[in-house]
């Protein structure tokens, strides 16, 4: 990665520019933020076809198309981020107009009609500033949606990763089963004939053992992998999953030198900048608060025959007049709630410096596990071919009396082994590029 410069952690969150407001002054940490905050919906679109369909596997994108669409915590998330999207637009109506309409009738019959208007005039931004701070706060929950629907992502995938592995193991553990059932078939004719002896007949059976307990404890394992994505596709956990016997395509190798400024298109991040917003723009209104309120009234209310005639504004009598409203004793409150702001200005700095220090160390220890995954690939690539060579070897040494079983065995559980662990590295590379793409916040192949 290039140098470290997220421009909300430059210098550890340096601001100059609000040092002249009196509510900012007592944060030891400023942070410079927009004027605008645009919608990160548009962003994230295609993320999808960026990173998780580079993997080149239409099974695993149609199970997390299926959890897109099904997942709980996803649907949860969601219904938070409309309902902070609802606040928004609610808080936004205290800028304008409101009015009440009575209608009533007279002990004669007539109609009568009541009309009260109130406007509050937005003089200090008290009115302004909370709903930029709804606002913030909705596209802080925007992004968290965004996180939750990455994540849940990743994990099908993941999950999906384990259950193709658990496929391939017990793919290997049969053939390791039937394997030592020859074995002891023929170990049983040796010793029968007085050729071999009891005790490679007593490790040829053991062999078979060991061989059908890991094929029971790979089904089940298997079963409890299928429970887990069918539990985040939002199906009923039957174990009952379809899957594949190959593992997908790794993706090519992220370049060297990326820009630390990938990091700055993560939703986390995103949310915690949007939240240093609120925070900053809650403590405007809430200094706003302790100034006067000025607030315009109209009344009006007419009388006819007829409810038509009672609406009619020419029979309205309207009268208007500017009210002020200053805060007189309150106890204290409202300097307890200036107080209360700024201890969350403060909070919202330090969790995010929190989250962009978490998001480089978890570029960084990616960026490593991804060398060290495919060092160990390459080095399990050799002691299974020198293993399964050592492996046939041995075998017919033994059947030609040379040796005894315990040789073949060891060598044959060996080459099983770097087998086994072969598979379970490639699919710790496919979900430490999965965690990579995480990490940046998608694929670096887009990026500009």
């Amino acid at each position: 990665m290039k140098a470290y410069k997220i421009p909300l952690l430059a210098g550890l969150l340096i601001l100059s520019a609000c040092t002249a407001n009196p509510i900012l002054q007592d944060a030891k940490v400023s942070v410079e933020i927009p004027d605008k905050w645009s919608s990160i919906a548009s962003q994230y679109k295609d993320f999808k076809i960026t990173w998780l369909e580079g993997f080149k596997d239409p099974l695993m994108l149609a199970l997390i198309e299926e959890g897109r669409n099904n997942n709980p915590d996803l649907i949860l998330a969601a219904g938070n981020m409309n309902k902070a999207w609802l606040l928004a637009a609610k808080s936004a109506t205290s800028l304008m107009p409101s009015a009440d309409l009575s209608l009533g009738q007279s002990s004669e019959g007539t109609s009568t009609v009541k009309l009260t208007a109130n406007w509050e005039l937005d003089v200090w931004g008290r009115i302004s500033a909370g709903n930029s701070a709804a606002e913030a706060s909705a596209k802080a929950a925007e992004a968290d949606y965004i996180f939750t629907q990455q994540s849940i992502s990743a994990n099908i995938a993941k999950l999906y990763f384990k259950i193709v592995e658990a496929n391939l193991q017990t793919d290997l553990a049969k053939k390791n089963l039937a394997i030592s059932k020859e074995t002891i078939r023929i170990t049983k004719v040796k010793y029968d004939n007085g050729i071999s002896s009891g005790q490679d007949l007593a490790l040829s059976r053991a062999n078979l053992a060991a061989s059908e307990e890991q094929v029971i404890r790979l089904a089940g394992s298997q079963k409890d992998a299928m429970r887990a994505l069918e539990i985040l596709l939002g199906r009923y956990p039957s174990a009952s999953l379809e899957s594949s016997k190959i593992l997908p395509a790794l993706p090519a190798n992220p370049p060297a030198g990326l820009p630390s400024e990938l990091l700055e298109r993560r939703p986390d991040l995103i949310s915690a900048e949007q939240k240093i917003a609120a925070a900053f723009n809650a403590g405007l209104e809430a200094k706003a608060a302790s100034l006067p309120r000025f607030s315009l009234t109209a009344n009006g209310s007419g009388a006819s025959s007829s409810l038509a005639g009672a609406l009619n504004p020419s029979d309205l009598a309207w009268q208007m007049g500017a009210n002020l409203i200053a805060p007189l004793f309150d106890g204290g409150r409202r300097k307890i709630d200036i107080k209360l702001a700024n201890l969350e200005q403060k909070q919202s700095i330090a969790n995010y410096a929190k989250i962009a220090l978490n998001a480089f160390a978890e570029v960084e220890n990616n960026l490593d596990q991804g060398i060290v995954l495919k060092q160990r690939e390459l080095a399990l690539i050799q002691v299974q071919i020198q293993s399964h060579k050592a492996y046939r070897i041995a075998k017919i040494r033994y059947d030609e009396g040379e040796i005894d079983l315990l040789e073949p065995l060891t060598l044959q559980n060996q080459a099983n082994a770097a087998e086994s662990n072969l598979s379970s590295v490639r699919r710790s590379l496919l979900e430490q590029r999965i965690n990579l793409y995480l990490a940046l916040g998608g694929a670096w192949q887009t990026a500009k």
